[in-house]
């Protein structure tokens, strides 16, 4: 890896990281568990764009396992890297046939495959088959969170384009 794109990586990590820790110290968005914003995702959805899937998914990869150290929490490092990975797919996936004007829609295919990836954990941890009912409820608030950071990491990266001929 050369050292430029190394150092955009350390740099989108350690924005990721600071992103999750901020957000982890806000309070819950509804009263519903499990949902959030998940501004973190906004550095990963914008470092796909950036320096590529293969850095974004171990910048990814690597918030998560951090993050979980920072937070102390072993269960969320579970429901986290689940979600996490079936959303990086999601994304990386949809990235290849739309392109960054189409950041939003991205996002929200990305937070629906997080909380599909929750569910699932859930579903293996709980051996509940009726976890499957709170899907919808994940289902609305992913597209609403997800539209949200879309949009968030769509119009920063329409602003760093001119910055973006530096970094290379």
């Amino acid at each position: 890896m050369k050292t430029r794109k190394l150092t955009l990586c350390a740099m989108f990590l350690a924005a990721a990281l600071i992103v999750f820790v901020i957000e982890s110290q806000l309070p819950p968005l509804a009263p519903i568990p499990g949902i959030k914003l998940g501004l973190a995702n906004v550095i990963i959805l914008m470092a796909i764009f950036v320096i590529g899937r293969k850095e974004a998914l171990l910048i990814n990869i690597l918030r998560i396992v951090i993050g979980s150290i920072f937070a102390g929490n072993v269960m969320g490092f579970m429901y986290s890297l689940a979600g996490g990975l079936v959303s990086f797919a999601f994304m990386s996936i949809v990235s290849l046939f739309l392109g960054k004007d189409k950041l939003w829609v991205i996002s929200i295919l990305g937070a629906i495959g997080h909380n599909i990836g929750q569910i699932l954990v859930a579903w293996y941890v709980t051996e509940l088959s009726y976890i499957f009912w709170y899907l919808p409820v994940l289902m609305i608030s992913g597209i609403i969170t997800g539209l949200f950071t879309g949009i968030t990491a769509q119009l920063t990266l329409k602003r760093l384009d001119g910055v973006k001929k530096v970094w290379r």
